[in-house]
């Protein structure tokens, strides 16, 4: 009996699946089995009877093979010689083999060999099954990391990969990173929450000396304090409940690397004392023991908050402030990386694309138009969960403005950053003229595209010469010399 309990398997015939497999064995009957088992559930099935010719179809791609199931008993090619000769030109097809031969010897020979999976005869159908589901899941898997990998490879920025960025703010903040990157000079990082402080840290972790080294990120926001100390520190067994071995700390764990402490600004004044201490002896003490160990670690700190102001207020220690603001670098917001927001978008439906299993080929010009208006209050973190809902709810083939959150657009305010809510353009409170309010948008359009006259006509809808007879008008010049 080549099958055990057929009759009693009751798996649904679904249609769906499109995956393709070789079956591979000399005995007939078994073969129209499996092939029919297989086929009513929609696979699509090709049967061998020689492994030479199996072989030779796969390996000249006239058949495009998501799987295999072969025998390990053939004449001519056993199924092992066939295993090893398919890894000579594919590492990834996954392949299981059939024995009525039981011995572990040849189980871990087979899995040595680059098999997938062992099955015994008489065969267990749903067994097999579930195999074939799980090597067709894993091949998925491998297929999309590498895909997601090449995704990442193909963004380069000053020779790092998956660096995104083209803005004047961007560039001016890898600069300087590149630049310290040697040194050991402090480094703070400023920047709003989702700006993308991290992503210089690493830069200056990879282009340093310590690229071989361990990078270690901490949000001291995240951790309630008592727990913060010992995650930095470590503990000796007994120091507390529930100590009940030696813990590293997280500067011993960077040790040789980069320990980047995210949001110090929030860190209690207690743990900035210790911290200081920490950066001055670069020598810390495990919780519960007399002992200073040494530590290597290059310490790389940021936040969001104005540290000034934080030490003005008492918040924040002086001294730790000088000690860590010997090199500050600043991650505008992305509101201020206008260019970065597409290559950003795009980035981000290719990698949601892929791990979803949609076909979503780009943004149409309204949804593109959208995305560049919105405010990001997030910032990148923001623009990334818009695209992975976009990539999710989209219907099409291009992402449209229905597909993105109903953000809220960015205001006038929020373009013409610190200035007061008086110089909207609109206000219930003032009543203008036609002719004033003309001149009050082209003001408004001028500033917003930096002075940029060309830009300026085009987005009016109007010629450069009528754009510069409307700039040379008296009201209009004298409030854009201001």
């Amino acid at each position: 009996m080549y099958l055990s309990n057929f009759d009693e398997v009751k798996f649904p015939m679904k249609n769906k699946n499109h995956s393709s497999l070789v079956i591979i064995d000399d005995d007939v009957d078994l073969l129209d089995l499996l092939s029919a088992f297989f086929r009513q559930r929609g696979y699509k099935v090709s049967t061998f009877e020689d492994a030479r010719l199996a072989l030779d179809e796969i390996e000249s791609k006239k058949l495009i093979v998501d799987a295999v199931i072969s025998d390990l008993k053939l004449p001519v090619m056993s199924g092992l010689d066939f295993i090893k000769r398919i890894r000579t030109f594919n590492s990834v097809l996954p392949i299981i083999l059939m024995t009525a031969e039981g011995s572990l010897e040849i189980a871990v020979e087979a899995i040595e060999a680059g098999a997938y999976d062992f099955v015994l005869k008489p065969l267990h159908v749903p067994q097999l099954l579930i195999s074939v589901q799980r090597a067709l899941h894993l091949n998925s898997i491998q297929a999309e990391n590498a895909n997601l990998k090449n995704l990442f490879n193909e963004q380069d920025f000053l020779g790092l990969k998956g660096i995104i960025g083209k803005s004047a703010g961007f560039k001016k903040a890898m600069e300087l990173a590149r630049r310290v990157s040697s040194s050991q000079a402090s480094i703070i990082i400023f920047g709003e929450s989702g700006s993308g402080k991290e992503v210089v840290a690493k830069a200056v972790h990879e282009l340093g000396e310590r690229k071989s080294g361990p990078f270690v990120a901490i949000n001291c926001s995240a951790i309630p304090e008592n727990l913060l100390e010992s995650e930095l520190f470590g503990y000796a067994k007994g120091a507390f409940t529930g100590a009940v071995g030696n813990k590293l700390g997280l500067f011993e764990e960077a040790n040789k690397g980069t320990l980047f402490l995210d949001e110090i600004g929030d860190l209690a004044l207690p743990l900035q004392a210790k911290l200081l201490r920490v950066l001055q002896e670069r020598k810390i003490k495990r919780i519960g023991e007399n002992q200073y160990r040494e530590i290597t670690a290059r310490v790389i700190c940021a936040t969001h908050k104005d540290l000034k102001k934080e030490v003005e207020k008492g918040n924040f220690r002086e001294d730790l402030y000088f000690r860590l603001n010997v090199i500050p670098i600043y991650m505008p917001p992305l509101r201020e990386r206008k260019e970065d927001i597409i290559p950003l978008s795009e980035y981000f439906l290719k990698k949601f694309s892929l791990l979803n299993n949609a076909n979503i080929k780009g943004f149409t010009k309204n949804a593109i138009k959208r995305l560049e208006s919105l405010a990001w209050k997030g910032n990148v973190r923001e623009l990334e969960n818009a695209i992975e809902r976009a990539v999710v709810l989209s219907n099409s083939e291009f992402v449209d403005v229905d597909d993105l959150p109903d953000l809220e657009v960015e205001s006038l305010e929020t373009k013409n950053l610190g200035e007061p809510k008086s110089n909207a353009l609109f206000s219930i409170n003032t009543i203008m003229s036609l002719e004033d309010m003309n001149k009050k948008y082209i003001e408004f359009i001028f500033k917003k595209n930096g002075f940029a006259k060309e830009q300026t006509a085009k987005e009016l809808g109007i010629d450069r010469k009528t754009l510069y007879r409307k700039l040379k008008e008296p009201e209009t010049s004298e409030v854009l010399l201001q």
